[in-house]
C-alpha cells in the first residue's frame, strides 16, 4: 500500500552523469542540447507555472545577472510545463507591467522551454508526484562544458531561489577546476581556498613542514592556500 507504481517512480540523473540530451521548442527557437553549448557550463533550471509570482520574480533576477553569467561562459535556459504561446504572455507581461525592486523594462531573452508533454522535465526528474503532478518543481542543474551534470538544487514550489548562491556554486566549481582546489563552507571569490588533502603519511608530513609560498596548514589533512 502507498508504494508508486513503476510509471509514477521519478528517476532522475545524478551528479557526475552526463545531462540527458534532448531537443526542444523555446522562446528563443529551437534548441539541440548538448550541441548547442558546446564548451560552455549551462544553468537548466525549471519553474511550476507561467504567470505565478515567484517565479516571475526569479526571471527577472536570473535577467538581470544573464550577462554576468555570461562572462563566466555560462548559458541559462529555463523550463516550465507549459505551451510556448503561454511562455510569450508571460515574457511580454513582465516586460510591459512589471516592477520589482527596481527592475523593469525586462526583457527575457534567454531561452524558455515549452514542454507540455514533459518529455524534459521527465528526464531531469522535474516532475515529482508528491509536490505536483502537473507543475516542475523549482529544480537547477549547473552543467559544466563536457555535459557532466556538476551540480543539483531542488526548491519546493512556494519558495524562491538564490541566485546568488547559484552564482557563487558556479564561481566555485570553475575555481576548483582551474586550480585543483577545494573551497570552504561560505567561500566567497577571493577568499583563501583549500590544498586536496594528502593521500599517505609521507606526504602528509611533507605537506605540514614544507614552506611553499602563500600555503598554510592547520592541522596535517587541513592545509589553505592564500588568495
Amino acid at each position: 500500500m502507498g508504494e508508486k507504481s513503476p510509471e509514477e517512480q521519478v528517476t532522475m540523473p545524478l551528479i557526475g552523469d552526463t545531462a540527458p540530451s534532448f531537443t526542444a521548442v523555446t522562446t528563443a527557437g529551437d534548441i539541440n542540447f548538448p550541441k548547442d553549448y558546446k564548451g560552455k557550463w549551462v544553468i537548466l533550471f525549471s519553474h511550476p507555472a507561467d504567470f505565478t509570482p515567484v517565479c516571475t520574480t526569479e526571471f527577472m533576477t536570473f535577467s538581470s545577472m544573464q550577462e554576468e553569467f555570461g562572462e563566466l561562459n555560462t548559458e541559462l535556459i529555463g523550463l516550465s510545463i507549459d505551451s510556448i504561446y503561454a511562455h510569450i504572455a508571460w515574457l511580454r507581461t513582465i516586460k510591459e507591467k512589471i516592477e520589482y525592486k527596481g527592475m523593469k523594462d525586462v526583457e527575457i531573452t534567454f531561452p524558455v522551454i515549452a514542454d507540455l508533454r514533459m518529455d524534459v522535465a521527465k528526464k531531469f526528474g522535474m516532475v515529482q508526484p508528491n509536490a505536483s503532478d502537473t507543475q516542475a518543481v523549482r529544480a537547477v542543474f549547473i552543467i559544466d562544458p563536457k555535459a557532466k551534470i556538476r551540480a543539483i538544487i531542488y526548491y519546493p514550489l512556494a519558495n524562491g531561489r538564490n541566485m546568488d548562491e547559484i552564482r557563487r556554486l558556479l564561481l566555485a566549481m570553475q575555481k576548483s577546476d582551474a586550480e585543483d582546489v577545494a573551497t570552504p563552507a561560505n567561500w566567497q571569490p577571493g577568499d583563501d581556498v583549500i590544498i586536496p588533502p594528502p593521500g599517505s603519511c609521507g606526504s602528509a608530513k611533507e605537506r605540514v613542514e614544507s614552506e611553499e609560498e602563500g600555503k598554510y596548514c592547520l592541522d596535517w589533512f587541513m592545509c589553505f592556500k592564500k588568495q
